[in-house]
């Protein structure tokens, strides 16, 4: 009998899944040799996937710059396979203009006219970036060379199941998709990307509220998948979250809808409606956008990588205490290298600011803990502004303690704030934010690499994924600068109005409309419509996945539960091992399964990064490619055995 080619299955093809071919064609020489079947299981285009596919609101945008995105593992990578350096976006474009670059399939002309005028400081759109992702995928494929056959099905994989014993294929999994074909494969993974989930039982009773009462009720979901039509030209509409997905929604309502912004001779923009718009009033727990990202460019002396949460300070942590806790132990040193980075940036860049050297500062920071009293007293004598003292919390609840008189003071503070935030990230006046920015960068994809998941206690590893990633994406993961300036141009349209801090939303049966307000004003609004601008939560029990469903509903794969002080909390995310391998309910792996991605316990640092950054997701392809070859080498060594048996 012939023997059984190896193969694997990726449920999924968007970029994560390009990730980990181009780190399976890099590393196979070494763990893997003679042929291999590889398929991928995506209904979108493989390499866009459904989240960055082509077919979206061409005014969508990216949040990052030209030149902040890649999809190759440079040399920066700290990782157990071959680096392989390949351009990043911005060089991509300018290889796709000038011949260099070829293998790209003939763009339609506005894709064209974007590549043209793009420049690596530029956000690029998400069709553009589709194409570059797609790029990428048949670069990774190619790479894998003729012994390694890729078969892409435009399709949906419904579940999977373990094929009989004691047939050819025994050992195997058999992948169900939705057209009733079968894909069989030595290793199954599961990389899905954001993934939505079933409406839990408050967004069910708010739609079922607004269906009653005529309204419109969108419950959380990835913003250009919604129907939006059932909002109403000159209809209030409440929305709690401003976010992301709280700016693609102004991007579809208003320019979505045919209205422009103009440049006024002073460089403000003003909007000019079509007629077709909502009116928006807009909250959230902080009341604010999230922070504009930075075009100033550092003065000062950089900070090369973190200087207290470091590899030596974990280690030793770990060597003391059993298990860590990320509030008493590492944010702490998280938060001194902040600190660090944006007071030596103020110091070498805008010494008229401050008083005394940095080598006296630094001296003197060293020897003090963050919280501490000599901290404020080094911090306080030194720079003798307040505004330009750093307080981190503060930086996370701006408006916190703030109590408005009146809904025009809501609307003053909410817009002055928006205001200043523009010009403390786009002025170059004011580098220490992109000091801070790249502090807080490194540490966030630091984390994963320094601090072994299962020596975090639980309530820490509910904070991480809670806390700090929302901290870090409020910070760093902002918007374009130009977006704020359009939320202010509606502002002063009267088309949009905000809510402020300590929002809250509820369903007014004595009137049949959604009603809202803030715990820190008097201002409440009522409307027909209630928009929740967010991703929804994770949620493996609830996965609107139909594979990863029946993961759970088979009890191969199981949610993450952590005991806290509170009691049992699940996080919604699916169980995984360090390696990504899927644990059971018991916590034993499932062999040949895998799974990566945001919706998994690992730490998820999306799929893409900023080049030389020795970016995490980067990393963990690297590690999940060596992990798949080596199985499947086992798998071929024992299927090798038993057929001579």
């Amino acid at each position: 009998m012939p023997s059984r080619v190896p193969a694997l299955a990726f449920i999924g093809g968007g970029p994560r899944t390009a990730g980990v071919l181009e780190r399976l064609a890099a590393n196979r020489a070494d763990l893997f040799d003679g042929p291999l079947h590889i398929h991928v299981i995506e209904p979108h285009q493989p390499g866009s996937g459904r989240i960055w596919r082509y077919d979206q609101d061409p005014g969508l945008l990216l949040n990052s710059t030209a030149a902040d995105v890649t999809m190759f593992t440079d040399d920066s990578v700290a990782c157990d396979g071959p680096t392989v350096d390949g351009p990043g976006l911005s060089t991509w474009a300018a290889g796709v203009l000038d011949g260099t670059i070829r293998d790209v399939p003939a763009l339609e002309p506005h894709l064209l006219a974007q590549l043209r005028s793009l420049t690596p400081a530029s956000f690029p759109t998400r069709q553009l970036q589709s194409k570059y992702l797609e790029w990428f995928f048949g670069r990774a494929v190619a790479a894998l060379g003729p012994q390694v056959t890729v078969t892409v099905h435009r399709d949906t994989a419904i579940g999977v199941t373990a094929a009989a014993a004691g047939g050819h294929d025994a050992g195997t999994h058999r992948v169900r998709l939705a057209s009733g074909a079968e894909v069989v494969a030595d290793v199954v993974v599961y990389a899905l990307g954001h993934t939505d989930s079933q409406p839990d039982p408050e967004s069910v009773r708010l739609s079922d509220f607004a269906a009653k009462h005529g309204g419109f009720h969108a419950p959380p979901s990835y913003t250009t998948d919604v129907d939006y039509s059932g909002v109403k030209a000159g209809q209030d509409v409440i929305v709690a979250g401003m976010g992301l997905a709280f700016v693609d929604l102004l991007v579809l309502l208003f320019e979505g809808r045919g209205g422009r912004f103009e440049e006024r001779p002073d460089g403000e923009l003003d909007y000019v409606p079509s007629g077709a718009e909502p009116r928006v009033w807009a909250g959230s727990r902080r009341g604010v956008p999230y922070h504009s990202k930075i075009s100033s460019t550092l003065r000062g002396e950089p900070v090369a990588r973190p200087r207290y949460f470091t590899a030596e300070a974990v280690e030793a942590l770990l060597a003391e205490h059993q298990e860590l806790d990320f509030r008493t132990q590492l944010w702490p040193l998280i938060a001194k290298d902040a600190g660090y980075a944006y007071y030596r940036e103020l110091f070498t860049g805008y010494p008229e600011r401050v008083l005394g050297t940095w080598t006296s500062f630094e001296a003197h920071f060293d020897a003090v803990d963050w919280y501490s009293s000599a901290r404020e007293d080094l911090v306080n004598f030194a720079v003798p502004n307040p505004a330009l003292r750093l307080d981190l919390e503060k930086l996370d609840h701006p408006l916190s303690g703030c109590a408005f008189a009146d809904h025009h003071t809501v609307q003053r503070s909410v817009a002055a704030y928006i205001q200043n935030d523009l010009n403390l990230r786009t002025s170059p006046d004011h580098s220490q934010t992109l000091a801070l920015f790249t502090a807080l960068l490194f540490v966030y994809m630091d984390l994963g690499r320094l601090v072994p998941q299962e020596r975090l206690n639980a309530r820490s590893q509910q904070t991480i994924h809670g806390w700090w990633h929302g901290f870090f994406s409020f910070v760093d993961s902002g918007p374009p600068s130009h977006r704020l300036r359009e939320m202010l141009a509606l502002h002063r349209a009267g088309l949009l109005k905000f809510l402020g801090p300590g929002m809250w939303v509820r369903a007014d049966d004595s009137v049949g409309r959604f009603v809202a307000g803030s715990f820190q004003s008097p201002v409440v609004v009522d409307a027909s419509a209630y928009i929740e601008a967010r991703l929804p939560s994770a949620s493996v029990e609830r996965s609107a996945n139909p594979a990863l469903a029946d993961l759970h509903d088979a009890g191969w794969g199981t949610e993450q539960r952590l005991l806290t002080s509170e009691g049992a909390h699940s996080t919604g995310k699916l169980l995984v091992s360090g390696n990504h391998q899927v644990l059971s309910p018991v916590g034993t792996p499932q062999n040949g399964l895998f799974a990566v991605g945001p919706w998994t316990s690992g730490w998820g640092a999306g799929a893409f990064a900023r080049p030389n950054t020795n970016a995490a997701p980067f990393r963990e392809n690297d590690a999940l490619a060596r992990r798949i070859l080596e199985t499947l080498t086992t798998t071929r060594e024992l299927t090798g055995a038993l057929r001579k048996a």
